[in-house]
């Protein structure tokens, strides 16, 4: 910055220019120059640290906004995934549930040949093979004489009580039942004995009350009263 400068001791003398360096980095050496407090007052400090600091907390607010949506957007893409591969899951094992369904009346010739004891050489082995790839697949059977009976899972076709068993029990099987995993293919067929019932008490014969005491003694008419 430049301004004439006039002596008041010679006014006939010209202007001469002043040149004042107010820069604050010294060009030279790159130092920062100290501020002459008597020519430039110093800047205000607290209003700057103020306004740094809403500066800085209004950032740190809105990296935690955008930190809490990427966490939520990553739960929501984990339970998506996890409902995506249950139900892949549900879907793979309801198709496998249908075909074993399919297969089961070949099971059933299979179990009927084996109680005839027609099932021998070749046959005997491809059923065998068949029961090792059923078995891989989760398929489980069950309906065994002496089960207790559930009418979850068997499906009671005859009914006959007896003094040997304590609650209803499968006594015969008529057809298996099979599930595949926790789906239920097909019930049981069975039948049930139950505990006989208590035959109704015969009704006790009423009881008579003995007459009272009397004296039967005959007497002798008194002949005072003649």
């Amino acid at each position: 910055m430049t301004e004439p400068s006039r002596p008041a001791s010679n006014p006939d003398e010209p202007d001469r220019v002043v040149i004042r360096d107010k820069r604050k980095i010294d060009p030279v050496t790159g130092a920062v120059r100290p501020v002459d407090p008597g020519t430039e007052p110093a800047a205000p400090a607290a209003p700057v640290a103020d306004a740094e600091s809403a500066e800085v907390a209004a950032l740190q607010a809105a990296v935690a906004e955008r930190t809490a949506d990427l966490q939520r957007i990553q739960a929501e893409y984990a339970n998506y995934r996890k409902r995506a591969d249950r139900d892949r899951l549900g879907a793979g094992d309801a198709a496998v549930s249908r075909v074993l369904a399919e297969l089961l009346p070949v099971l059933d010739d299979i179990d009927r040949a084996r109680t005839h004891d027609d099932l021998t050489g070749a046959l005997k082995a491809v059923a065998d093979h068949l029961d090792n790839i059923f078995g891989k697949f989760g398929l489980q059977s069950f309906g065994e004489v002496g089960d207790r009976f559930d009418p979850a899972i068997h499906e009671a076709v005859l009914h006959t009580e007896s003094d040997d068993v304590t609650e209803p029990t499968c006594t015969t099987v008529m057809r298996r039942g099979y599930q595949h995993g926790e789906r239920l293919l097909r019930p049981a067929m069975v039948g049930v004995t139950e505990p006989a019932t208590a035959a109704a008490e015969e009704p006790a014969e009423p009881v008579v009350e003995d007459p009272p005491d009397v004296d039967t003694q005959t007497h002798d008419p008194d002949p005072a009263d003649n």
